[in-house]
C-alpha cells in the first residue's frame, strides 16, 4: 500500500472541498492512504516539510506533467523512495526557499491555485495516476 502525506499552510475551510477530497480518499482505500499536515504559518511548514525523507515540492516553475507522465513518476519515486511520498503546497506566498531547494518541483498548472484548491487537484490527480497504471479506462 501506498502512503501519501501532504503538507500545506491552512485548512480546508469549505464543507465541500473536504467531501471532494474524501470522495478520492474513499476510491482509493485498500490502495493508498493520506495523511493530511496543516501548518499554521510558512515558518512551520518548513519545519514539517524539512524532516520529511522525501519531499515533492508543488511549484508553478516546476514541470508539468500529462497524466500518464504523473502516473509514471509517482511510480518511479515509490519504487526508489519507499511507502511514503510527501507532497508540500505552499501558502499564499509559495514555497519557502529552503523547501523549494530540498525536494523536486513540480508544477499542477501555470495558473495559480488556493492551497486549498491545490489539494484536491493533487489528490484527484493521485487517483487518476493510480487508475492509470492498473489499466483502468477512468483517465479517458
Amino acid at each position: 500500500m501506498i502512503t501519501f502525506k501532504i503538507l500545506s499552510v491552512g485548512k480546508n475551510k469549505e464543507e465541500w472541498l473536504e467531501t471532494a477530497i474524501n470522495l478520492y480518499k474513499d476510491r482509493l482505500k485498500g490502495t493508498a492512504t493520506f495523511t493530511f499536515i496543516w501548518a499554521k504559518n510558512d515558518q512551520q511548514l518548513e519545519a514539517f516539510a524539512l524532516k520529511e525523507k522525501f519531499l515533492i515540492a508543488l511549484d508553478p516553475q516546476g514541470p508539468m506533467l500529462t497524466s500518464e507522465g504523473f502516473a509514471h513518476f509517482l511510480e518511479k519515486q515509490w519504487m526508489e523512495q519507499g511507502a511514503t511520498l510527501t507532497f508540500v503546497i505552499g501558502g499564499a506566498e509559495g514555497l519557502p526557499s529552503s523547501i523549494r531547494e530540498k525536494a523536486p518541483l513540480l508544477s499542477l498548472s501555470k495558473m495559480t491555485f488556493t492551497h486549498q484548491m491545490a489539494r484536491l487537484i493533487l489528490v484527484e490527480q493521485i487517483y487518476r495516476a493510480l487508475e492509470i497504471l492498473k489499466g483502468s479506462g477512468y483517465h479517458k
